[in-house]
């Protein structure tokens, strides 16, 4: 069970990465036709257009993201509780940044570490 004061956090199994329309479908092209891995539906209904793929025990999303220039690595954290943790991690000092992409629900949110690596904080997938 969580410690509200320091929950217990997990990496998640979602990996996105944030590519320049210039970019994209060739970045696409290299993970289904060149590597051959298999491409999984999206379920989301926000956000970026978007291409996803089995990476292992991991899922390597492919997004589409207008007015970038250089493509960047976005990472998960799981977590039971995101309410205790967005508490922990604002004491901490770390900010949240939910304006950068629209998410479903209420309870995940964004936050970047303290070299700029975007990461979503959400209760763990179900298995």
């Amino acid at each position: 069970m969580d410690n509200p004061e320091h929950p217990s956090y997990e990496g998640g199994r979602n990996i996105a990465m944030k590519v320049p329309p210039h970019q994209w479908s060739q970045t696409v092209a290299f993970y289904r036709d060149t590597l051959g891995l298999r491409e999984l539906g999206n379920p989301f209904d926000s956000g970026p257009q978007s291409v996803g793929f089995a990476f292992g025990a991991n899922r390597l999303w492919i997004d589409r993201v207008p007015g970038m220039s250089q493509a960047e690595l976005w990472l998960q954290v799981t977590t039971a509780d995101t309410a205790a943790a967005a508490g922990h991690l604002a004491a901490a000092g770390v900010h949240r940044c939910d304006e950068i992409e629209p998410l479903d629900g209420d309870s995940a949110y964004w936050v970047t570490n303290p070299a700029a690596i975007v990461h979503l904080v959400s209760e763990p997938d179900p298995v």
